[in-house]
């Protein structure tokens, strides 16, 4: 069975690149461009990992975070905040608020993949 990631982000660009090496590397991608899509792919697919941007229109990552992190059936699904958020004051505000990890754009798409091996590695086989 292959892994499963969310990627919520506005940007199409984005999307499309961190679907695409995702992909190739064997895991399976859904995508969303808001927060409202985002919240609802999460609970009706119920991903491995969720890739997660902050700044969108209407609701942000902060509250998708929040919601999916408050309920019992979804809280324990890794969420990795990416977002041009650079700041310490930012980023330990992303921590803070419960994200699993936090990267700033632009990316490193090799940190990532990087990162997401790990969660799944302290997960067990898929």
């Amino acid at each position: 069975m292959s892994r499963t990631c969310l990627v919520v982000d506005d940007e199409p660009t984005i999307r499309e690149l961190i679907s695409l090496n995702l992909e190739a590397e064997g895991l399976v991608v859904h995508t969303a461009s808001n927060g409202d899509d985002g919240e609802a792919v999460a609970r009706s697919v119920m991903p491995d990992v969720i890739i997660l941007d902050v700044m969108m229109p209407g609701r942000d990552g902060y509250d998708v975070l929040h919601s999916l992190k408050s309920d019992e059936a979804t809280r324990g699904i890794p969420i990795v905040l990416l977002t041009a958020k650079a700041t310490d004051e930012e980023v330990w505000h992303g921590w803070t608020s419960g994200a699993d990890y936090y990267m700033t754009k632009p990316f490193n798409i090799e940190e990532l993949l990087h990162y997401l091996n790990m969660i799944f590695e302290s997960t067990g086989p898929a």
